[in-house]
């Protein structure tokens, strides 16, 4: 307190307040990404499973959007097959990276970004883990298949958007703080003002 009765904060009290919201909002939204990413991923791949195994294609959008029941042993478009564990380890890799980059983030786009690839990558790393033939060497459970594309899943299409605004957030040169460089800030109809 003050003589006059007022209260005085330290300098810098209030933007540290601020910075704590903010990263605790981004840190809320990385998480809530995640969790609806991965839920949704183990809950439509345990329905595919249940109700796809075995029977004939289920056509959705003519011959071009089927659902149909492929186990991948491989990465996207089944390559790589021998290379199991370590699709596992790189998955592991990835949740780590995430994990250790959340403690800095203060962008609500890059940690909406980084849930989904974070949901995503747990998605495929439980099939991985849980899955037959063996713990870290199991086979993914796609479903989704696009006439003369892929085969895929919802986790690798978190993963896919999640990589997208990535490169987006990348191009505007916004960092995980969410601060967009001064040069930058003239030029791009989509910086802050």
């Amino acid at each position: 307190m003050t003589t006059d009765g007022s209260s005085q904060t330290e300098p810098g009290t209030a933007t540290r307040a601020v910075d704590k919201r903010t990263r605790t909002l981004a840190l809320t939204a990385l998480l809530t990404a995640a969790v609806l990413a991965y839920a949704l991923d183990l809950g439509s791949k345990l329905m595919a499973v249940s109700r796809l195994e075995g029977q004939e294609p289920v056509t959705v959008a003519g011959r071009v959007l089927t659902l149909q029941l492929f186990r991948n042993s491989g990465a996207a478009f089944s390559s790589g097959q021998a290379f199991t564990a370590v699709f596992t380890a790189i998955a592991v890799a990835v949740v780590v990276v995430i994990t250790r980059v959340a403690r800095r983030l203060q962008s609500l786009p890059w940690a909406v970004a980084l849930g989904l690839m974070l949901g995503g990558a747990l998605g495929n790393l439980t099939d991985r883990i849980f899955r037959a033939p063996a713990v870290f060497r199991g086979h993914v459970v796609d479903f989704i298949s696009v006439e003369h594309f892929a085969v895929f899943n919802l986790a690798d299409s978190a993963i896919v958007c999640g990589g997208a605004l990535m490169v987006l957030m990348s191009i505007r040169g916004t960092s995980l703080d969410g601060s967009v460089p001064q040069d930058r800030q003239g030029r791009s109809t989509l910086s802050p003002r």
